[in-house]
């Protein structure tokens, strides 16, 4: 029988859910940026399906508190923030580069901001995860990180959009919000302040792409991105805690950046496997 305690099962297992949709969204948003959609389209489609299914949750069953300076806190980290600047970035750079900067320095950010906000400094056995981690993306950044000359302005926004990720996690854990507070609160605020906006001042690029990739954005953004992995991402970091759980998504890269290679036909290399072996035994030492 197993020998961890039941809350930290199901956190890895609610983590692994998480590494999953996210490999998928950075190979999705890829996708995205290729197209006629632009940075601001794929946000709205995220927050109009997402806001549009949790209203009738928060109306008949969960009414979080949304006009807050708490709520209004996350929504500008962890919603407005992170969103524009990770679906924006990737008209810059490739799919690879975001699985790096998007999640590969997302336990760094999470330790450094849990470091100035709790005053928490990584455990001793952290530290070996954190530098087996470092030397994983170290590896990817050579598979991946070329064409800086066109890419840099991407590469910028990717990593501000991870360490705004990081400030709301730390913020999630500080304040005490359950996942589903955060996931309805979030979601609702941020549809409420970003889709007049859009509607009435931003470039659209909806109209020129066909109604299937549409729906495929619209699901994938809005429901399992939005909903499903926000809802799983706060589960395991309430069962593992932050940095643990920054832990795990550092195998996101070396996910992502195999799907690149099988799916849109980005350049493989053994930079690559190296990058996968590393920062899955980070992950695997800064959880165990």
């Amino acid at each position: 029988m197993s020998s961890l305690p039941g809350p930290s099962r199901s956190g890895y297992a609610f983590a692994a859910g998480v590494v999953c949709i996210w490999a998928g969204f950075v190979l999705l948003g890829r996708v995205a940026g290729t197209s006629a959609l632009n940075g601001n389209d794929v946000v709205a489609l995220r927050f109009g399906v997402a806001a549009t299914l949790l209203l009738p949750v928060w109306w008949f069953k969960w009414r979080v508190p949304v006009f807050t300076w708490r709520m209004a806190m996350l929504m500008l980290s962890g919603g407005m923030t992170y969103t524009l600047a990770a679906y924006w970035s990737f008209h810059f750079a490739p799919a690879a580069h975001g699985a790096l900067l998007l999640s590969g320095m997302l336990p760094f950010f999470v330790a450094m901001v849990s470091w100035g906000l709790l005053g928490e400094s990584p455990p001793a056995r952290l530290h070996h995860a954190l530098i087996c981690i470092a030397g994983g993306i170290g590896l990817l950044a050579v598979h991946s990180l070329g064409g800086l000359a066109q890419s840099w302005p991407g590469d910028l926004m990717m990593l501000f959009a991870s360490l705004s990720w990081a400030v709301y996690t730390v913020l999630v854990r500080r304040w005490g919000y359950a996942p589903v507070e955060t996931t309805i609160g979030v979601t609702l605020l941020s549809a409420f302040v970003f889709l007049p906006v859009y509607l009435l001042f931003l470039p659209k690029g909806i109209a020129q792409v066909p109604l299937g990739s549409v729906l495929l954005q619209g699901f994938y953004q809005g429901v399992l991105v939005a909903i499903v992995a926000m809802l799983l991402y706060m589960q395991a970091m309430v069962r593992l805690g932050p940095m643990r759980l920054g832990a795990i998504m550092a195998t996101v890269p070396a996910i992502a950046g195999i799907g690149a290679t099988l799916v849109l036909g980005e350049p493989f290399s053994l930079w690559l496997v190296g990058g996968l072996i590393l920062t899955s035994v980070g992950a695997w030492l800064g959880t165990r």
